[in-house]
C-alpha cells in the first residue's frame, strides 16, 4: 500500500516537473498561471491534468485543438512514479525527503539537457544549495551523518568536479560543458563515496553504449553533440539504488582471490 501512494504521489509530482521543465523553457515562472495547451494555449481543465491517465484517455491529442501531446509528459510522470516507488523500498527514514527532492532535480535535468543541451543554473544551484542545507541539518540536529561520512560527500563532490574541469580545459571546452562540472558536483554530495565513482563509470558506460548505437542507426555521427548529463543522470541514480551492491559484485568477482 505505501509503494501504491508512493507511484501516486510520484506520478502528481512528474506533472509538476513537466510544468517546471515547460516553464524554464519559456523562460516562465512555474509558481503562477494556469496549465494550457502548448500549441493553442487552450487553460486546460482539472480532466485534462489527471497524470498519465489523462494522455491515454485523450489518446495522446490535445481536447481543444487535436494537436499530439509529446510522450515527454507521461514518460515523466511514470518515471517519476516508478522512481519513488525505488526511494521508498531503498530508503525510509529522515534522508528520504531529501532523496525524493534530489530526484526531481535529477528529474528536471535529465529531459532538460536531452532537449536542449544545456543544464540550467536555476536547476542546479538550488539542488547543490540543498543538499548542503540537509547535511548541515543532518549533522548538527538529526544526527544521522558523521563528520567523516559529511567529509566523504564533499570530497566526492569536489572530486569529481575536479575531474570534469580538468576534462573541460584538456578539450577547451568539446568533451564536456560547464554545466557537467556542477552536475558532477550535485552528483558527488548526492552518492558520496565511493558511489560516486559507480556513477560516473556507469554514465561513461551508458554513454558508450547509446553512442555507438546511435552511429550504427545512422542518427548520429563521430562528430555529433551529445548531450551527456541524462547518462550522469542515469548512473545516479543506479549508484544511489545498487551502488553498494556493484562494488561489492566488483570486488567478489575481479579482486578478492
Amino acid at each position: 500500500m505505501l509503494y501504491f501512494f508512493a507511484f501516486l504521489f510520484g506520478l502528481i509530482i512528474g506533472s509538476l516537473l513537466n510544468c517546471i521543465i515547460y516553464r524554464l523553457e519559456e523562460g516562465k515562472s512555474f509558481l503562477f498561471g494556469r496549465s494550457y495547451c502548448p500549441h493553442c494555449k487552450h487553460n486546460l481543465s482539472w480532466q485534462d491534468l489527471i497524470p498519465a491517465f489523462s494522455f491515454i484517455a485523450l489518446r495522446g491529442k490535445c481536447r481543444y485543438c487535436q494537436k499530439p501531446i509529446s510522450f515527454q509528459y507521461p514518460l515523466v510522470e511514470m518515471a517519476t512514479g516508478l522512481i519513488f516507488v525505488l526511494i521508498f523500498s531503498f530508503q525510509f527514514s529522515a534522508a528520504t525527503f531529501y532523496w525524493l527532492i534530489s530526484a526531481c532535480f535529477l528529474i528536471i535535468i535529465f529531459v532538460f539537457d536531452l532537449k536542449h543541451y544545456i543544464i540550467p543554473d536555476k536547476v542546479i544551484f538550488p539542488a547543490i544549495l540543498i543538499s548542503a542545507i540537509w547535511y548541515t541539518i543532518a549533522l548538527i540536529f538529526l544526527d544521522i551523518y558523521s563528520w567523516q561520512e559529511v567529509l566523504k560527500a564533499f570530497f566526492s563532490a569536489f572530486g569529481a568536479a575536479a575531474f570534469f574541469l580538468l576534462l573541460v580545459l584538456i578539450s577547451k571546452g568539446k568533451w564536456m560543458g560547464i554545466g557537467d562540472i556542477k552536475l558532477a558536483f550535485f552528483m558527488g554530495l548526492l552518492t558520496g563515496w565511493p558511489n560516486i565513482l559507480v556513477a560516473l563509470i556507469l554514465a561513461y558506460f551508458i554513454g558508450a553504449i547509446v553512442g555507438i548505437a546511435l552511429i550504427f542507426l545512422k542518427k548520429k555521427s563521430l562528430k555529433a553533440e551529445v548531450p551527456f548529463g541524462p547518462f550522469l543522470v542515469a548512473g545516479t541514480f543506479i549508484a544511489l539504488f545498487w551502488g553498494e551492491k556493484i562494488i561489492y559484485w566488483y570486488l567478489t568477482f575481479f579482486l578478492i582471490k
